[in-house]
């Protein structure tokens, strides 16, 4: 489905990314756990298009796609839900939501049924439909941003830090809502410093360092790795 082979990024001498290869296959819901700074936006936005890679491939249902703009990926259902979410704060719920179907806005009766969808999965979004997005607490924000992503009609969806600055409770909730999009047939690519809740969901996960992978495995094993639980999970 989503491939990386040895994708470099450099900021000028940085080296931002070194070599990094990851995989999602069909189906799966894979977590890229590190800490900040440690390349995973920096990975996210290499995928979108915003970032070019300076060397590696990347493909996406096995067509290369490294150095397409960020509306071609998208338009191909590779779409980011952004950390600090990014929502437009003074547009209503349904304005923000509409935002997402961009790339299919000339299909109304698609984007209406689409929009249903993600009611579906967050109640409370239609129940405010009209309100401003600024208004809404710090879960139902992320829940619009999730939404508005959902929105573009993704194959897969790639969520950076979905649970920061959450309380406990909401973030348990966000993770369930996050699974059930995997289950419902999206595959998902989930950056997380939060290991806990995200091992639990998760199929495989990749752990990144200073630009680099330093090891890959199946979400138990990671969970049970000392070196995981010392560094993220703080046992």
């Amino acid at each position: 489905m989503l491939k990386l082979i040895d994708v470099s990024v450099k900021y000028g001498r940085f080296q931002a990314l070194n070599r990094v290869s990851i995989e999602v296959n069909k189906g799966e819901l894979v977590v890229l756990l590190g800490a900040n700074g440690s390349g995973k936006s920096t990975i996210f936005r290499t995928i979108s298009g915003l970032t070019k890679p300076s060397e590696g491939e990347i493909y996406f249902n096995e067509r290369k796609v490294g150095g397409s703009s960020p509306n071609q990926m998208v338009s191909q259902g590779v779409v980011q839900c952004p950390e600090g979410r990014k929502l437009f704060p003074q547009m209503s719920i349904e304005e923000n939501l509409t935002m997402g179907a961009y790339v299919h806005r000339r299909n109304k009766s698609e984007v209406k049924k689409t929009m249903n969808d993600v009611y579906e999965l967050f109640p409370i979004l239609k129940d405010k439909k009209s309100d401003p997005a600024g208004s809404m607490s710090g879960g139902q924000q992320q829940m619009l941003a999730i939404g508005r992503a959902l929105m573009a009609k993704p194959k897969i969806l790639m969520l950076d830090e979905p649970s920061l600055g959450l309380a406990p409770l909401v973030v348990e909730q966000m993770f369930e809502i996050i699974q059930e999009i995997n289950r419902n047939g999206t595959d998902v690519l989930l950056a997380e410093q939060n290991a806990h809740a995200a091992l639990k969901v998760a199929d495989r996960g990749y752990v990144i360092e200073n630009g680099s992978i330093v090891l890959a495995d199946d979400s138990e094993a990671l969970f049970n790795n000392d070196e995981i639980r010392k560094a993220y999970i703080g046992a």
